[in-house]
């Protein structure tokens, strides 16, 4: 699946039509030089794609990143037009019958090229930019057109042993 984002402003978002709780998402993507996009758990905690081969301190908006929320750990991105392989482990916030948030949602771990960027990290909110901007128990999977293409290949969604 290539999503050609040609031109900030006149790419589109692919959204997977069923949606997902508590789950474990492997994937791979290929980031061409100078492409910036996103992967967005349950539609709404975006996972920063970005070309970020080579750079020494990293940001909340480098590849990894749980965008505007927190950096990764390392730099673990390949050379642009590599392919690269994400591991996200994920539980979804609960509510309660009124849909008062009982629990936070929890990034349990997430890895690029074996690598661990982050664990047991607490989302107290949504990131910016997701499908409704609000929290639910479930979400889709969404692949953001940004800056530039992105192509993705052995997209596997499991649910989260609990």
């Amino acid at each position: 699946m290539i999503n050609l984002a040609a031109e900030h402003g006149a790419s589109v978002d692919i959204f997977s039509k069923r949606k997902f709780g508590d789950c474990r998402i492997e994937l791979q993507l290929m980031v061409p030089q100078g492409s910036n996009s996103g992967i967005y758990v349950m539609g709404e905690y975006e996972i920063q794609v970005l070309d970020s081969w080579g750079r020494q301190k990293m940001t909340g908006g480098d590849m990894g990143a749980v965008y505007g929320a927190s950096p990764p750990r390392v730099n673990a991105s390949r050379r642009p037009g590599q392919w690269q392989r994400y591991v996200i482990d994920f539980r979804a916030p609960t509510f309660d019958a009124a849909d008062n948030k009982r629990t936070m949602a929890k990034l349990l771990t997430v890895e690029l090229n074996d690598q661990l960027l982050h664990e047991d990290l607490t989302m107290k909110q949504q990131t910016p930019g997701g499908v409704t901007g609000k929290e639910s128990p479930t979400g889709p999977l969404m692949f953001q057109g940004h800056h530039g293409p992105v192509a993705y290949r052995n997209i596997v969604v499991k649910p989260l042993q609990k």
